[in-house]
């Protein structure tokens, strides 16, 4: 079968794979590789035959994955990290070959061959970053941003890296070639803006109104494709062209379902890359060198990270940004396979030289998601020995916050909760850690501070000691415990409601000392339940009894033993002394009449706690307060009581007959 059998092969491997990765608790990539190491030629066993050709296919899976990037692409979300791509990009890429080409020099290898190591680690992996971001649910993240700057920069680097290095021994050749890319690559980009910004939505637009989602699909694979390779043969990067197509659709109607579309296959592809790098793993080289691999790998994964670390913290990225920067690309990327494969043809670099890095280079995309986890606890760790960072705030009021509500989470919870108390003039400041929701926040003109709740620093400036109530929405039970210490810490009468998922984080989160938990879940099933139960006709005091009794059910775990009793106590009472909302009709006989002139207490029983005339709330009214129409009259009574003031209130006033209908009567 050829090819085929191959990619039946890599499929299933990369399956079973998978699902140890999955095992495991590992990102999916990592079975990808393991994969590709156990079918590849150097194992022996179930092999694949046409290694080159799968290579080939890989190039689309590398081609797809930046296509979808461009999809996601916008140049209004990477202004922040603008300076830092186009400026710190080029410094590193230079820091970097000067830091391989004195270890090559250490190593005692030739000049030509050092300057070749130090450009071959100064590439990071676009896909295995990528990959690493989606998969931890990072894409967004102001980190993230920044890496996705420095990641393309890097790959456009790779054009000028191919033709000046195999030229070194000749620069009077070299210069004009690369002049020849960089005014091709001009020109393409001139192209693209111009004619593809204009041309590619309208064809996308069209094939939208035939209605055919395969059709659909088909476009946008060949237009992502097609450029690519029309830039390929351009003499310009097939993945860069992809890049380009997939931003300029991104800025079309139809980006949003170009991209949703184009995932699938993508991922697909992206496994026959990830399964292709462990194919060029050969073990036995590993095992024979694997002091010199090790050694290699620890101290350029060190000197790399700190290279990104310091000009991240140069170009003003404080927080948790250097840290996760310097651990998402201090790996060796895939395009250093291509740039090897290039100076293993003109003899720049012999095979040993090429084997090196190609194992560091896939060993550090296997321990890329391994170390991206490090991230968190390493901050956490540095926090301790690091003098706060002045924290970025957007609208606070000028006259201070006080007597506020803090929302702890900038997400859709958050900002949903934040716009309901601005409309009722409460005040409120969200405290948001994720750069993207912040500027979100700042955008819907929420008092916001960009900043960790769980550390004193942020605590402090959202003023918790004069605040009325603390609202966490992270769904994290460890999150919601260290921001509940610190805040009882410093108000320990303050009411705190936090959301939970399942009773065992909603027990963890009372033992600690919150005042009420929420469990989102079951509250968003409640309200299907009960709209579902509402359309199906169902009385509105069953829908209720129903909701109370599952809330009862659900929450009285979380209780001892004698808060239970007196909960059903409670509730039990609850049941016999409800509320209901009567709406007085225009023609009912309690139009104009008051609550003591028309006898309600003495005829039904029930008691009239609260009245709302349009948008006016009378509590409590007094006995001489007269009906109108559309008043929506609060009673509260057993249910005989209540259904008793109903019946009064949709009594009709028997109208007299007028003249016209006496006249025809006669």
């Amino acid at each position: 079968m050829g090819i085929a059998a191959d990619i039946v092969i890599i499929v299933v491997a990369a399956l079973l794979g998978a699902l140890l990765a999955q095992r495991l608790k590992q990102p999916l990539i990592l079975g990808y590789i393991l994969a590709g190491i156990v079918v590849g030629p150097y194992t022996g066993g179930i092999t694949v035959g046409g290694i080159h050709e799968i290579e080939l296919l890989a190039e689309i899976g590398v081609a797809l994955l930046l296509f979808a990037l461009g999809l996601e692409f916008s140049l209004s979300e990477l202004k922040p990290v603008r300076n830092i791509a186009l400026l710190g990009t080029p410094i590193q890429i230079l820091l970097s070959i000067a830091f391989g080409f004195a270890l090559g020099r250490f190593f005692g290898w030739s000049p030509t061959q050092s300057l070749w190591l130090g450009a071959l680690i100064s590439l990071s992996s676009t896909m295995v970053t990528l990959k690493t971001l989606t998969g931890r649910g990072l894409m967004g993240t102001l980190s993230s941003r920044v890496m996705i700057g420095i990641l393309i920069v890097q790959d456009l680097a790779v054009i000028p890296m191919m033709i000046i290095l195999p030229q070194l021994g000749n620069p009077e050749v070299g210069l004009p070639l690369l002049a020849m890319a960089v005014g091709k690559s001009i020109i393409f980009l001139v192209l693209m803006l111009y004619l593809g910004t204009k041309l590619l939505p309208w064809l996308l637009a069209t094939v939208a109104q035939w209605n055919s989602r395969e059709l659909f699909i088909l476009s946008t694979t060949a237009i992502g494709l097609g450029i690519g390779y029309a830039t390929h043969l351009f003499g310009l990067s097939f993945a860069f062209g992809a890049f380009i197509a997939g931003m300029v659709l991104s800025e079309s109607d139809y980006g949003h379902q170009a991209l949703s579309d184009i995932i699938p296959l993508r991922d697909i592809f992206g496994l026959l890359f990830f399964t292709s790098v462990g194919m060029l793993l050969d073990p036995a080289f590993v095992f024979a060198h694997w002091d010199q691999i090790l050694s290699l790998l620890l101290v350029l994964a060190l000197a790399k990270g700190l290279i990104f670390f310091i000009l991240t913290h140069l170009f003003g990225y404080g927080n948790i940004v250097p840290l996760a920067v310097g651990f998402g690309l201090f790996q060796v990327g895939e395009f250093s396979f291509v740039l090897a494969r290039v100076g293993l043809e003109s003899g720049a670099i012999d095979q040993n030289l090429y084997s090196l890095v190609l194992s560091v280079s896939v060993l550090s995309m296997m321990a890329t998601p391994l170390v991206s986890i490090l991230v968190a606890p390493a901050y956490a760790f540095t926090r301790r020995f690091s003098s706060p960072e002045p924290l970025q705030t957007e609208n606070l009021p000028s006259h201070g916050l006080a007597n506020h509500v803090i929302i702890a989470g900038g997400g859709r919870v958050g900002q949903h909760i934040a716009r309901i108390l601005t409309e009722l003039s409460v005040p409120c400041v969200l405290v948001e850690l994720n750069h993207q929701r912040m500027l979100e926040c700042k955008a819907a003109n929420f008092p916001v501070i960009y900043g960790d709740m769980s550390q004193l620093t942020a605590i402090e400036a959202s003023h918790m000691t004069s605040a009325r109530l603390l609202l966490i929405t992270t769904p994290s039970v460890v999150v919601s415990q260290a921001i509940v210490k610190q805040a009882h810490r410093l108000n320990p009468g303050l009411h705190i409601v936090a959301r939970a998922e399942g009773v065992a984080q909603t027990r963890t989160l009372y033992e600690n000392g919150v005042y009420m938990v929420v469990l989102p879940e079951m509250e968003a099933g409640l309200e299907i339940a009960r709209q579902a139960l509402l359309h199906l006709e169902i009385p509105v005091p069953v829908i209720q009894q129903y909701t109370d009794e599952v809330r009862q059910q659900m929450y009285a775990p979380m209780y001892s033993q004698q808060n239970y009793h007196l909960l059903t106590k409670l509730n039990t009472i609850k049941n016999l002394l409800e509320i209901s909302w009567v709406e007085i009709n225009p023609q009912s006989t309690l139009i104009g009449e008051s609550i003591k002139g028309a006898a309600v207490r003495s005829k039904t029983g029930a008691t009239v706690v609260g009245v709302m005339h349009k948008k006016e709330f009378h509590s409590n009214p007094k006995a001489d307060y007269c009906f109108t129409a559309e008043d929506l009259v609060a009673v509260v009574g057993n249910q005989q009581e209540r259904l008793a003031f109903k019946k009064m209130a949709d009594t009709f006033r028997q109208q007299l007959p007028s003249n016209t209908d006496l006249e025809k009567k006669l």
